[in-house]
């Protein structure tokens, strides 16, 4: 199973409509919110199922603010981020995501890649898209992929400019 992850788009699409024939076929796509009212265009654009949650820029969005679901057998805990001071480091998500049980955390908001893993937990950011902040400010996303043993594998991956 082929998953995008996302974050941080902001309502700007033309890196994801490149991502999106650059990856080829996606058994899914996760938004880790600020999608300024396009998810229709996004789950629409995908052609697969989608998960995403209101950012801090989603003002009058009616999308869940966090969600719980299931991928594979892996309990994934998804939020924007900022709730949880995402912007001073991750304990608090990393707190949030243990006290829900959650194999996976997805979060967005910093506009920056991160990738912990624990032995009981990953945390994981996609960075942004649109408007990246890392170092080298190029637009990143990650592929998680579940092989034929179910275990999960996570690549960082960055768009030129």
């Amino acid at each position: 199973m082929k998953i995008l992850i996302i974050s941080d788009t902001h309502g700007h699409h033309k890196n994801l409509e490149k991502l999106l024939i650059k990856v080829g076929p996606i058994d899914a796509l996760i938004h880790c919110g600020d999608v300024e009212e396009q998810e229709n265009y996004i789950e629409a654009l995908a052609q697969c199922p989608m998960y995403v949650v209101a950012g801090n820029n989603d003002y009058f969005s009616s999308l869940d603010r966090e969600m719980e679901f299931d991928i594979q057998g892996y309990h994934i805990f998804l939020t924007h981020g900022h709730y949880y001071g995402v912007s001073m480091g991750t304990a608090g998500i990393l707190d949030e995501g243990r006290s829900r049980n959650a194999d996976i955390v997805m979060f967005g908001h910093t506009h920056r890649p991160c990738l912990e893993r624990y032995p009981d937990i990953t945390v994981l950011n996609p960075g942004s898209l649109s408007y990246p902040r890392q170092a080298e400010k190029k637009p990143s996303f990650m592929i998680m992929e579940v092989d034929g043993k179910g275990e999960v594998h996570y690549t960082v991956n960055f768009m030129e400019r």
